[in-house]
């Protein structure tokens, strides 16, 4: 399986591959989808494998030969601009999965998707993902909402580089990662750090901290131990800054 990271040989991170197990399974929510010879056919392709914080799941320039998604931890898609400079498109939450679009092509990733923390990330082969186009009207209407998802994700997501108050781009930010549809792992509370937020913000931890405490005054969010609850979805998109 041809996942690639810049801190080891690709022979020796496809060896750290494996099988999936029925707790992967369980989180992979578009297997229900599937009748039950598709289903078989698409365990027996799924590889899943961990990778450290800073290794690369894609990178820019590589052909793409798998499609994946998160089971646990968190990952972040970017780009340099043509200055040179990082851009953030947006994080991984579990349950995210990632790149249908490059796999529909069978072309080279326009982009990274890096590990911010340690991440248990599954993938099926592009063939398989073909396959399954062809012979499943399940998960072609699964395909068809999350590409018009990710379509209204990048969208916002130009709004967000536009707003110039951090507390509106905490809030928005936080708001995407909450998505039901292309994140249902995540549910209502959201395991990440100030520094993780900070690092798909584009935001000093400091500033996050801030901007995390104003939202929890104006009773849209709740800080806790680890990670962040949400209280008011549809109030977290439209918040404003007074």
């Amino acid at each position: 399986m041809a996942f690639h990271a810049p801190q080891a040989p690709g022979s020796a991170l496809a060896a750290r591959t494996r099988a999936a197990t029925r707790e992967d399974l369980q989180s992979i929510v578009w297997l229900d989808r599937l009748d039950a010879g598709e289903r078989e056919r698409i365990v027996a392709d799924l590889r899943v494998v961990s990778f450290e914080p800073g290794e690369l799941v894609c990178r820019v320039g590589r052909p793409v030969t798998y499609w994946f998604g998160l089971i646990d931890g968190l990952l972040k898609m970017s780009n340099d601009s043509a200055m040179g400079m990082p851009m953030t498109f947006t994080g991984v939450p579990p349950g995210g999965w990632f790149g249908e679009g490059t796999v529909l092509k069978r072309e080279s990733y326009r982009y990274n998707i890096q590990a911010l923390r340690r991440s248990v990330v599954a993938g099926i082969s592009v063939d398989s993902f073909h396959w399954l186009l062809d012979h499943s009207i399940g998960f072609n209407r699964f395909i068809t909402t999350q590409l018009n998802e990710r379509l209204g994700q990048f969208i916002a997501a130009r709004e967000i580089d536009r707003m110039t108050r951090p507390d509106e781009r905490v809030a928005r930010s936080l708001a995407a990662l909450f998505h039901p549809l292309l994140y249902p792992g995540v549910g209502e509370l959201l395991r990440i750090t100030q520094q993780e937020l900070g690092y798909l913000v584009g935001l000093s931890r400091q500033r996050v901290n801030e901007a995390l405490r104003v939202l929890q005054a104006a009773q849209v969010i709740r800080i806790e131990y680890g990670g962040v609850r949400v209280l008011d979805l549809d109030a977290l998109r439209r918040y404003r800054a007074p």
